[in-house]
């Protein structure tokens, strides 16, 4: 009887949100009808926003994805806004207290009711446990799994749907990109994986003797499915260098530091830390470098990363060429690459970037998030003119060295990522 209910239930809740889905729709057809008719990328992302949590954050991989997607949707998709009006306390509180089974006032010595954070899946309030311990607490917001599942599903059997009528999508594999995305997104959702992902980062320090770099500690009894408690860490992110120099006296070896530590995690953790954006990687008040929110992560195979540090040894010798076969070796084809021509126009677009990132004063100016992911576009645009197919993880990497190369410009404009010795991105034999 019970899996009867339970099957109604979840039948409802897809109803339900089937009938916002259609209302989300209707607005931006009726505002189309209305004469406000932005460009497709434009209104397509207007349009996810407007649909929520599964949107915002296919919006998002979208965005990340400039070897799946048509470059105007992954630039429109950057603008794809992971910020929400943050849900009342006493909703938060009764997810904590149906998930660890005691009100917040029973399992926190305080705990904030204003949130340090608000997104799409979660919002993030700072707490103090009994023992005097600073945390911060991650706590999805009410029914977004069932949504994601319910949006994801049918978005799936939508392009089964289109393959069918349309057989050159099935080219595009559509269904199984959004196979894709439904995993990713349901593990950012288990807060109990993104534990063990943080537990593992934290044996991958120990193990390697890294002692200059941190992952939260996670309070198990503090954590569930969909609550998630964490250490507290109190620093400043690598683009604010005044803040920065407060806490070390060497921003420069700050921040090859934070570069050993990443790189190593390719070589010898199971996973990478795929979104080291500004909010994700602190200078911490202790001098240390702190990694945080695991939510998302990537994974590599040995022979692409052995291509990835032959395309950045390339790069840092502006030897095109060697540009040019590295890049070959990851991305896949079934063509013969032309790797004069590929190398040619490697160096048109670096030479235009180089051009770009030079200042009225002769200095080089810093790019911003959508001016990186702009230059990896457009990597991704001539892979694929030669024939090349690049995986999405390359991507990942791709958008990590950029985020790396911008701290460069902000810590340390007179470092040399490619031939410093300082920095260590050897391969191991444990990989």
């Amino acid at each position: 009887m019970a899996g009867i209910f339970e099957s109604l239930e979840h039948v409802f809740k897809g109803a339900v949100r089937a009938g916002q889905t259609a209302g989300a729709l209707a607005q931006a057809g009726l505002g189309w009808a209305l004469g406000d008719r932005p460009p497709a990328p434009a209104l397509l992302r207007q349009t996810f926003e407007r649909l929520g949590a599964t949107y915002i954050k296919l919006g998002q991989f979208i965005a990340s994805s400039p070897s799946l997607f048509p470059p105007d949707y992954v630039e429109e998709f950057e603008k794809c806004l992971d910020r929400t009006d943050p849900l009342p306390y006493a909703e938060i509180a009764r997810v904590i207290q149906r998930e660890l089974g005691r009100k917040p006032e029973e399992i926190f010595e305080s705990f904030d009711r204003e949130p340090l954070a608000s997104a799409s899946i979660a919002q993030v309030h700072a707490a103090r446990l009994k023992n005097g311990q600073d945390v911060v607490v991650k706590v999805q917001k009410p029914g977004v799994d069932d949504v994601l599942l319910t949006d994801l599903n049918f978005l799936f059997v939508a392009a089964k749907l289109l393959e069918f009528l349309a057989p050159g999508f099935a080219r595009t594999s559509l269904s199984n990109i959004i196979s894709d995305v439904q995993k990713t997104m349901l593990e950012e959702c288990d807060f109990l994986k993104e534990a063990a992902n943080i537990d593992e980062f934290r044996r991958f320090l120990d193990q390697a003797g890294i002692t200059d770099a941190a992952a939260p500690r996670v309070y198990r009894e503090q954590t569930s499915l969909r609550v998630l408690t964490m250490e507290r860490f109190y620093g400043a992110p690598l683009t604010d260098l005044e803040s920065i120099r407060r806490y070390s006296q060497n921003p420069e070896q700050t921040l090859v530091n934070a570069l050993n530590t990443w790189f190593a995690s390719l070589m010898l953790c199971n996973f990478f830390h795929a979104d080291v954006h500004a909010g994700n990687l602190m200078a911490l008040e202790d001098g240390r470098i702190g990694f945080i929110d695991f939510g998302i992560v990537g994974r590599i195979k040995k022979e692409t990363w052995l291509s990835m540090n032959s395309l950045m040894e390339a790069m840092g010798r502006e030897d095109y060429r060697l540009m040019a076969t590295s890049l070959a070796g990851i991305g896949a084809t079934d063509e013969q690459i032309d790797v004069n021509r590929f190398a040619a126009d490697l160096e048109a677009l670096f030479t235009r970037l180089n051009d770009v990132a030079v200042d009225a004063r002769g200095e080089m100016a810093l790019l911003d998030e959508r001016e990186l992911n702009r230059v990896m576009i457009q990597m991704v645009e001539i892979g694929e003119r030669h024939g090349l197919r690049f995986p999405r993880e390359f991507a990942l990497l791709m958008k990590q060295m950029l985020y790396f190369d911008r701290y460069i410009r902000i810590l340390a404009p007179g470092m040399d990522l490619f031939q410093d010795a300082r920095v260590q991105r050897m391969l191991s034999d444990q990989r």
